[in-house]
């Protein structure tokens, strides 16, 4: 292979590392994450509000960054050095705070509010490392976006995780990030995404309520099952404790009051 087609080797793969680290900028995870959780707690007025929430994490800081190329306050959207990154970083946590603060007074689904409670936090501790070293933030969206999706939609959107996978590859072959730096924001993304998802479910009605995840009907079902198990034993029947599995309630039939019917409570 001569000189020539090595070259022209190379110009395509860093081609397509441009094009991959511009098509899954962190500005495109962000609004899918958004939407995401606004749609799975809120239907059609979550999506409205996941908008509202995309406009204050992904949109507002992509026209800062674009204005600070525009005006040669940085070289490209990517914004690599350290000094400007972290005035990116700042203005990004600026309007996440005031989203937070829209999303609450406006009465947003209290879980895509605790979720970008989440996102402030994790942006801070972005701010945190960058001060001192490089991570990956294309990595640590990318990974916790689709950790969250993950959780939240089930395992088919795992193959996500190659287009994860894509990005790594793509900051290491434009040189933007060491091998090191990706794996890092990879590792902090998915595990912010993870602990996220564990404080907004605390907001979901069937946890405080003792709803099944299924929903409302899941529940009722389990219910109807127990007592029709609890109304079927004979008079003088030891308590027996009937648990419906993978849900955060018991129904208890204790001994029977008179005749043969059992007294059926939920705990």
């Amino acid at each position: 292979m001569n000189a020539k087609a090595v070259k022209r080797g190379l110009a395509r793969r860093r081609a397509v590392a441009a094009a991959a680290t511009y098509l899954l900028e962190p500005k495109n995870w962000i609004i899918a994450t958004v939407i995401g959780v606004g749609w799975h707690y809120g239907g059609r007025g979550g999506l409205g509000w996941g908008v509202v929430a995309a406009l204050f994490a992904a949109i507002l800081p992509t026209v800062f960054i674009t204005l600070g190329v525009r005006r040669g306050r940085w070289a490209d959207r990517n914004v690599g050095a350290r000094g400007p990154r972290l005035l990116v970083l700042g203005f990004i946590l600026g309007s996440v705070a005031a989203g937070f603060l829209v999303l609450t007074a406006g009465g947003a689904p209290s879980q895509l509010t605790w979720y970008f409670g989440c996102m402030l936090a994790s942006v801070a501790m972005l701010a945190a490392i960058t001060a001192a070293w490089k991570i990956s933030i294309h990595c640590a969206v990318a990974a916790g976006a689709v950790t969250l999706l993950v959780l939240l939609y089930g395992l088919w959107v795992t193959p996500a995780y190659l287009l994860v996978g894509l990005t790594a590859w793509s900051r290491v072959e434009l040189r933007d990030h060491t091998a090191a730096q990706v794996v890092a924001g990879t590792i902090l993304g998915a595990a912010a995404a993870a602990a996220s998802y564990a404080l907004i479910r605390l907001r979901e009605p069937w946890l405080a309520h003792g709803y099944a995840a299924g929903g409302y009907l899941a529940h009722s079902l389990a219910v109807e099952s127990a007592l029709a198990v609890a109304s079927s034993l004979p008079s003088g029947e030891n308590a027996t404790k009937f648990t419906a599995l993978a849900w955060p309630v018991s129904v208890l039939t204790v001994l029977p009051l008179t005749g043969s019917h059992s007294r059926t409570v939920l705990s």
